[in-house]
């Protein structure tokens, strides 16, 4: 996610910036007119002070004759003054609303492309673009493009009033204008080149900072922790010095178009005041010129302040779109309905799958699960068992063949509608930040306190809850911390026994558990897939050698299949694999 950017992407990211505003409905839009009609209210300001300052001046007139004029001037200043603040009110709720908007399609979107996707991509890469990328958002929508609007508007609605009473400052305006753009486009290509590299070294500072502090006591263990501190102070300084780079870019965008902006308003000045020193120009007409000056090059002044904020938003953008344009897994369109007798076949038709650029994990896959009953997955690492195991998942679809559900093909059922009679354990249950209630409850928030009970009853979770101190309503950390590993594979049975789903996928269930927790389980799955289909891919194979069924995996092919005991006649891949995990039960 973090290649340099082409021509073709920032021209992309730059249109699909604009094509966002629709979510901010008419707030925008509000704030732009507000804006504008500040911009005509200080024109007219402008000329009403000029005028009344002429007339008790020079005319000689009583300010008390003037009163009306001075009424409206005020009035003038108090309407902009509301339209001042409903610019900023309706600018930043509009970008607030896209913000909410962009964050919800950016979640949609990682949910359809799935867990496989994800794992692809580093967690810290995709928490900055979620918070800080969009957050970058927010001064793009609620600073530059209202001033692109004012810029737009307000030095021609100027133009149009100074041309017909001065040529020559109408002149000065045309001529210098110009220039502020030109040096803003130009200092502008620099500056994006730098913010490109600097949002990407931002991304890599954040990925090896997230990778110490999850291996931080391994490199406690082998005393690395010295050397990946200095590696973090050359990322950081790195970082330092682009950042510092891109601000030196802006403050001398900054002091350019100043610079540029001073000068013209001093031209405009010299040119009023020698006339008027000559007497060839109206007092009230200098005036209202050498007011209007700095507000004709105020709107180039704000949009050169909020380019960066552009350029911000723009690289932003570019890394949300490799989300958002990524192809996500294909979904059908038919709701899976169980049959009558609530019997589920499920069938693998020559099923072959490879990842990109590596060999074929799955090559011509054939087997069968019928319901209800325990069948086990078992093979070599790298036999293809977790690749099976997500195709049934729907997290991955296979490159040939088909799986098949009750004779329906897998591919053409809707995928949330499957994937809701499925349960999934994982090796290391995830455990969300939240009560212990919560962390249960995940699987059917919709449960009673009594369900919710009964299901950490049958799982064993009131052994240990009320030793805890906040009972049900224990916080529990990020991915369980504050709990054992057994607490929370009892907790992702409760889960389980919660939702009541008819298929119970687990992986490696008894791994890092106790021989006590792991007996425990065993019955607990044994009593499940008395009514249930439950699947299992086990390391530990005295744990399923109950089970209906055992596949035995080699090299993405079914090699076995049959009963503990026929496949240790039958197989001897079987029996090399029994040895070694009993070398390895020993070794325990």
């Amino acid at each position: 996610m973090d290649k340099p950017s082409s021509k073709t992407a920032l021209s992309a990211a730059k249109s699909w910036l604009k094509q966002q505003r629709h979510y901010a409905g008419h707030l925008l839009t509000l704030s732009m007119v507000c804006s504008i009609v500040a911009g005509f209210c200080l024109i007219a300001q402008a000329a009403l002070l000029a005028h009344v300052v002429s007339q008790i001046m020079f005319a000689e007139s009583h300010w008390q004759q003037q009163q009306t004029p001075l009424l409206a001037l005020l009035a003038l200043m108090l309407c902009r003054v509301l339209l001042s603040k409903y610019t900023e009110q309706f600018a930043f709720r509009g970008a607030s609303e896209i913000k909410l908007a962009l964050r919800k399609e950016l979640y949609l979107k990682l949910t359809q492309l799935g867990p496989s996707y994800v794992e692809q991509q580093h967690s810290a890469e995709l928490s900055e673009v979620l918070h800080t990328g969009v957050e970058a958002l927010e001064s793009y929508y609620a600073r530059y493009l209202p001033a692109v609007a004012f810029c737009a508007i307000m030095p021609l609605a100027i133009l149009a009033v100074v041309l017909p009473v001065d040529w020559l400052t109408g002149l000065i305006f045309l001529v210098t204008a110009p220039l502020v753009p030109l040096f803003m486009i130009l200092i502008g290509l620099k500056a994006e080149q730098l913010n490109q590299k600097h949002w990407q070294q931002l991304s890599r500072m954040s990925n090896h900072f997230l990778d110490i502090l999850q291996g931080l006591a391994q490199l406690k263990l082998f005393n690395a922790s010295r050397a990946e501190s200095a590696a973090i102070a050359s990322i950081a300084d790195q970082y330092r010095r682009s950042t510092m780079s891109i601000l030196k870019v802006a403050f001398l965008s900054s002091l350019a178009l100043e610079f540029l902006a001073t000068m013209s308003i001093a031209m405009v000045a010299i040119t009023v005041g020698f006339r008027l020193y000559w007497g060839e120009l109206d007092f009230s007409v200098g005036f209202m010129l050498l007011l209007l000056a700095p507000e004709f090059y105020l709107p180039f002044r704000n949009l050169g302040q909020a380019y960066h904020a552009k350029m911000k938003g723009v690289a932003a953008a570019q890394q949300m779109l490799q989300i958002l344009q990524a192809t996500p897994l294909r979904s059908g369109t038919k709701i899976f309905t169980e049959s009558a007798d609530k019997h589920l076949s499920i069938s693998y038709q020559q099923v072959s799958f490879a990842y990109p650029e590596q060999r074929q994990a799955l090559h011509n896959l054939s087997l069968k699960i019928e319901s209800p009953g325990l069948y086990a997955i078992i093979g070599p690492s790298g036999a293809g068992k977790s690749t099976m195991i997500d195709t049934l998942l729907g997290f991955l679809q296979p490159s040939e063949g088909c799986i098949t559900i009750n004779g329906e093909d897998l591919a053409q059922l809707e995928r949330a509608s499957w994937q809701q009679q499925l349960a999934w354990v994982p090796q290391n249950p995830q455990l969300i930040y939240g009560s212990l209630l919560q962390n249960i409850q995940l699987a059917d928030p919709s449960a009673s306190m009594a369900q919710v009970k009964a299901a950490a009853t049958k799982a064993g979770v009131d052994q240990f809850i009320d030793q805890l101190e906040h009972g049900w309503q224990q916080p529990i950390g990020e991915r369980g911390a504050g709990i054992s590993g057994g607490q929370r594979q009892r907790i992702a049975m409760a889960r389980v026994f919660l939702k009541q789903a008819p298929i119970l996928i687990l992986d490696e269930p008894s791994a890092h558990l106790d021989a006590d927790t792991q007996r425990w389980l065993v019955e607990s799955l044994n009593d499940y897939a008395q009514q249930h289909t439950v699947i299992v891919i086990a390391h530990r194979l005295q744990s399923i050698q109950q089970a209906k069924t055992i596949f035995l995996l080699n090299q993405g092919t079914l090699s076995a299949q049959g009963s503990h005991s026929d496949l240790q006649l039958h197989s001897s891949l079987y029996r090399e694999l029994i040895a070694a995990d009993a070398g390895a039960e020993n070794v325990r």
